[in-house]
């Protein structure tokens, strides 16, 4: 057994390779490259978050607080640096924010010394998870989360039900964080996130209506809504712009990921859509585009998903699921794809505006049967063969 001092260096040794290992592109479909290894698992958090480092009190230096799983991760960047802001989960099943950082945003990220503390509004939450943030045109950057809650309806015995809100705060260094009043809504929401740009004058919102926490219920689909303010966010009228469909990837659910790109062809979108199968709730990415003079307008939605599990992507907490909230567009054009798979562990795609842009305007649109399908592979069969 190896004795304090022993197992420290030997605990350094292997957190400091974990977190300078380099990573490497793997080719997938030629529409984007994933990475070979994870960017963040619960075993980047740093020592001093999960150990007493102390001989006098924790002589045998017993793990004392469990990190269990870092994923959905808003993503920014800041100079010459790319930020995640990561969801953690601990032991205790809550989660909770905490901001990394990567010098080249594929590998070498870091966790800041201290988690975001944010603060509270109205009732304490009992959980918050999954922030988009978005880099408004008004000089804040605004993150939107989800805040559970147990259900104040919840009959005795019920410790399940939940009621969700959108929670939102701001920033402008990612050390301080204004809490803002949650957003109002009829409905609950859950993966809100804030468009980039005023449209008509006022913040527009991409929602996520839905009757119950986990099910979509009477919930159509993607949402759209317009508020005069973040500061006192209120939704009195939202439309439904992107659809869930019978007997496709977004047939139970779908909801924004990121806020979209701006491309002179159009907004590039990425969303995760939810289908049920015989092992529970199948969660996959998928693109679409919206028309640059109306963002609400569909001008271009591929068939099917962009991306789905593979590999020990299956296997986590949630098995079958990926989920994105956070992407990158460097100044070249080069996009990075932060996605985490089965609610424990953050991973990384590369692709470019201009690969995405095409995959969403010349890849065919779902035609909701098997017969489409097939027309769809044989004019791709009679293209190639002649």
């Amino acid at each position: 057994m190896l004795n304090f001092s022993e197992r420290l260096a030997f605990l350094k040794q292997e957190h400091e390779a974990l977190l300078t290992r380099k990573n490497e592109p793997v080719y997938a479909n030629g529409v984007y490259e994933r990475y070979r290894y994870p960017v963040l698992t619960g075993n980047h958090a740093p020592l001093f978050w999960r150990y007493d480092l102390h001989e006098e009190t924790n002589p045998f230096l017993l793990e004392r607080f469990g990190i269990h799983a870092a994923f959905n991760s808003g993503a920014i960047k800041r100079g010459d640096k790319y930020l995640l802001c990561v969801r953690v989960e601990g032991a205790d099943r809550k989660s909770f924010f905490a901001m990394a950082e990567s010098p080249n945003g594929v590998d070498n990220f870091r966790f800041w010394d201290r988690p975001v503390t944010l603060p509270d509004y109205g009732e304490p939450a009992t959980n918050v998870y999954d922030m988009r943030l978005t880099d408004h045109e008004d000089g804040w950057v605004y993150g939107i989360f989800c805040v559970e809650r147990k259900d104040p309806a919840a009959k005795p015995g019920d410790l399940s039900s939940a009621v969700a809100c959108a929670g939102v705060v701001r920033t402008k260094d990612f050390l301080t964080w204004e809490r803002l009043p949650d957003i109002v809504s009829g409905s609950q929401q859950r993966n809100v996130v804030l468009h980039p740009e005023f449209v008509d004058g006022k913040y527009a919102l991409y929602t996520r209506p839905q009757d119950g926490f986990i099910d979509a219920g009477n919930g159509g689909g993607i949402g759209w809504a317009l508020v005069d303010s973040m500061e006192h966010a209120v939704i009195r009228e939202e439309k439904i712009i992107n659809l869930r469909h019978y007997h496709t990837i977004k047939e139970c659910k779908n909801g924004e990921g990121p806020h979209p790109i701006k491309t002179p062809q159009g907004w590039l979108h990425l969303a995760h859509g939810v289908r049920g199968c015989a092992s529970g709730l199948r969660y996959v990415l998928y693109m679409y585009m919206t028309a640059l003079d109306d963002p609400t307008r569909v001008i271009a939605e591929p068939a099917g998903f962009f991306m789905a599990p593979e590999g020990e992507e299956f296997v986590g907490d949630v098995m079958n699921v990926l989920f994105s909230n956070g992407w990158i567009c460097d100044p070249d054009g080069k996009v990075y794809i932060y996605y985490a798979s089965s609610d424990t562990r953050m991973h990384v795609a590369t692709s470019d505006v201009a690969r995405l842009v095409d995959y969403c305007l010349h890849t065919e649109p779902d035609g909701f049967t098997t017969t489409d399908s097939v027309r769809r592979l044989n004019r791709l069969i009679d293209c190639n063969l002649g």
